[in-house]
């Protein structure tokens, strides 16, 4: 029987436990260490990058966004790369990012393409970018 820092029978069972049960685990009836154990709180990071976009460059802000998230997906450090526009505001999209650990971001940055789409894509924005960084609960990092 290993001690599970996310099992909730072992978190109740009056076991030595300074660490909670993760509230997923008892939602899902499941040790999390078995469905991705750990790592659920490990180095993956998701950054979610809010843009604001001139009315009259969403076509071109689409088309530079798309064609770096294309070249962004294949790198070794981007586990996802999406594009999303505001259904009832087209001038505003969020990009979802998803890294495989804590130094992808900075990789991502010294990409050709990241440099361009920056150069074509900052001219167009109604107001600077917005960047929030999450780390990855749920599903386990595998799962990406």
């Amino acid at each position: 029987m290993h001690a599970c820092l996310y099992d909730p029978i072992n978190s109740s069972s009056g076991a030595e436990n300074l660490r909670s049960p993760h509230p997923l685990s008892s939602a899902l009836g499941l040790c999390l260490c078995e469905a991705g154990g750990e790592e659920m709180l490990g180095p993956m990071q998701i950054l979610h990058v809010h843009v604001h976009v001139k009315a009259e460059f969403v076509e071109a802000f689409r088309e530079a966004t798309i064609e770096n998230a294309g070249h962004s997906i294949r790198e070794a450090g981007i586990a996802r790369f999406d594009v999303v526009q505001q259904l009832d505001d087209s001038t505003r999209f969020v990009l979802v990012e998803v890294y495989r650990d804590v130094s992808a971001p900075a990789a991502h940055k010294e990409t050709a393409h990241y440099a361009k789409w920056l150069e074509i894509v900052t001219p167009m924005m109604a107001e600077p970018r917005q960047r929030t960084m999450f780390s990855n609960v749920f599903p386990a990092d595998q799962g990406w």
